[in-house]
């Protein structure tokens, strides 16, 4: 992970929790070029699996929500769609702690919702 992402991994995950002021830092540095790229969803997984089920702002779910689904539907390979390799890669990131908390059931319910065609392995 890069340094600018681990050094707001600290500062975020410091109180344990994610508010609403750092969700709006976490929408301006992720966003800045305009894109989730792989290193920036792995990120913010890592940071879900840190704060799940805590008192989290609203707003963490929203955004966690729109850019997986993002990451994932609005990429080069297969737009609006979810692959084979985007599948597993999700499945491994929801079953990484063994348990699908109410974000990571969030974004699956989105994914299905927008994406034209999906792996069979979701």
């Amino acid at each position: 992970m890069n340094e600018k992402l681990e050094s707001l991994k600290k500062a975020i995950l410091a109180d344990g929790i994610i508010d609403a002021d750092e969700v709006k830092k976490l929408q301006t540095v992720l966003y800045e070029d305009g894109i989730i790229d792989q290193e920036e969803a792995d990120f913010l997984f890592e940071l879900n699996d840190a704060v799940s089920g805590k008192d989290n702002h609203p707003s963490w779910k929203a955004f966690m929500v729109e850019a997986i689904s993002k990451f994932l539907l609005e990429d080069e390979v297969s737009p609006n769609e979810v692959d084979d390799d985007e599948a597993d890669w999700l499945i491994a990131k929801i079953m990484k702690d063994n348990t699908m908390d109410e974000v990571e059931r969030a974004i699956l319910e989105n994914i299905k919702a927008k994406a034209t065609k999906i792996s069979s392995k979701l």
